[in-house]
């Protein structure tokens, strides 16, 4: 990327720095806390100067849909994160919605010290050692893709089956429409030259801002194919004429709490650089430290940072999609945080006959809501290998941004509608919304265009 393309990216960079979670070094602790405030009285951020904090497009989705700007679009107090830092821990994220920041620090001592800070409400351990975990959840096969077929190539079943054709066919592709994709990595995503036509605007590695994205996993890799592919015969994604930022919030060599604190900067990230939608293929229940597993009854859209996050998305005009999880077979079952959270779409998975993928993670939340919420192609997915060829997968990964980019495409339709109503609407488009369940939700996504 180079030229006034360049430039723009990064003065928006610099425009969102007050409200994003950058790693300050490498950190050796063993320890991440993270670290709740009460208050932003100490603010030198005004709500009558959001363009401080906001990007123009973020302002403009907020006045578009009568969303006012309010104290939690505000940076987290730079004088508070100052005397955190004084007492001697690293300052890693932090995130202005739930108002907290998250430390590395091997001295309880220290911890302590800054649980009696006047302006801190609590702190909690989210990240312990360095133990390994075995990979991800969802799987990709190397067995030679089937053949391509038609204008779709490779994606034709997974677009035919929620008919995402009739969109793309009366104009609907798109356009104008920014998708962030919160994910484990995006392995050779720069380097295969069929993933050339998406259109990136921009990335950043929340787990090690450091890092190269395009070297990490290649779970969002897949991921991204299944919206953003653009190469007709061999494989069309669900929104080929979108823009996308790559986010990374995901550590593949761990699974610890302080991930939803990457997260939740990363959501934040997406709304101040203006993103419309968040597809998020990734979910959390069980930890390498087992007191901090969830429980059933957890999941009431409210206990998991990373559900409150994703539910206050909607409150700033972003739609967020996400994948249900893959324990529908297991003991678990259920679906998990943060496809728990209110007013996101959580999305199941089936096969090309519209079968319930037996993996797929059923509902209802502990409140009694229903989810999940819609379904789409889960089973036998063409999804993008980061070696440059076409591969089948399997799980709610990869069900989730079919459906992402199918409604980003219906909001071009509706442009006037807030994210809550079209969330609503793609509800009703489910061919079983009439009646609702905990397996299927809504049903499958059926967008129909009229004719």
């Amino acid at each position: 990327m180079d030229g006034p393309m360049k430039r723009i990216l990064l003065a928006t960079l610099a425009l969102v720095l007050p409200s994003l979670a950058w790693a300050e070094t490498t950190s050796p602790d063993t320890l991440k806390y993270r670290v709740g405030l009460t208050d932003k009285e100490a603010t030198t951020y005004s709500l009558r100067q959001p363009e401080r904090y906001l990007s123009a497009k973020a302002i403009e989705r907020r006045r578009r849909q009568g969303v006012s700007i309010d104290s939690t679009d505000l940076p987290v107090c730079e004088k508070y994160v100052d005397a955190i830092r004084q007492e001697g821990a690293r300052v890693l994220v932090r995130g202005k919605w739930d108002n907290f920041v998250t430390v590395s620090c091997n001295d309880t001592a220290v911890i302590r010290r800054i649980g009696q800070l006047p302006f801190v409400r609590s702190t909690e351990r989210v990240w312990k050692g360095h133990e390994k975990r075995a990979g991800k959840r969802d799987s990709l096969s190397t067995a030679s893709p089937k053949r391509l077929t038609a204008f779709y190539g490779a994606a034709a079943r997974q677009i035919a089956l929620s008919e995402g054709e009739r969109l793309h066919q009366a104009g609907f592709r798109g356009q104008g429409m920014t998708i962030a994709v919160v994910d484990a990595g995006f392995h050779n995503v720069d380097s295969i030259a069929a993933m050339h036509g998406i259109r990136i605007l921009g990335t950043h590695d929340f787990v090690d801002p450091r890092s190269d994205i395009f070297a990490e996993n290649n779970h969002g890799t897949a991921v991204l194919s299944c919206m953003g592919m653009n190469l007709p015969h061999v494989m069309v994604g669900t929104a080929p004429e979108a823009s996308y930022w790559l986010l990374r919030s995901e550590d593949e060599n761990s699974e610890n709490l302080v991930e939803q604190d990457y997260w939740a900067a990363a959501i934040e990230f997406a709304d101040s650089v203006g993103a419309d939608l968040v597809n998020s293929s990734l979910s959390y229940y069980a930890f390498d430290d087992p007191t901090k597993d969830y429980r059933l009854r957890d999941l009431d859209g409210r206990h998991a940072l990373i559900s409150r996050q994703a539910a206050k998305a909607a409150d700033k005009g972003m739609v967020v999609v996400c994948s249900a999880g893959n324990t529908g077979a297991r003991s678990w079952k259920k679906i998990s945080p943060p496809g728990d959270a209110d007013n996101v779409l959580t999305v199941g998975a089936v096969d090309g006959q519209g079968v319930l993928a037996p993996f797929s993670s059923v509902g209802n939340t502990a409140d009694g809501r229903i989810k999940p919420d819609v379904m789409a192609m889960g089973i036998d997915t063409a999804v993008m290998g980061s070696d440059g060829n076409i591969r089948q997968a399997n799980g709610t990964s990869f069900s989730s941004p079919i459906v992402c980019g199918l409604v980003a495409c219906l909001w071009q339709v509706f442009p006037k509608l807030t994210a809550k109503e079209i969330i609503r609407i793609v509800r009703q488009s489910g061919d079983r919304a009439d009646f609702p369940d905990n397996i299927y939700g809504y049903g499958i996504l059926k967008i129909v265009m009229s004719d």
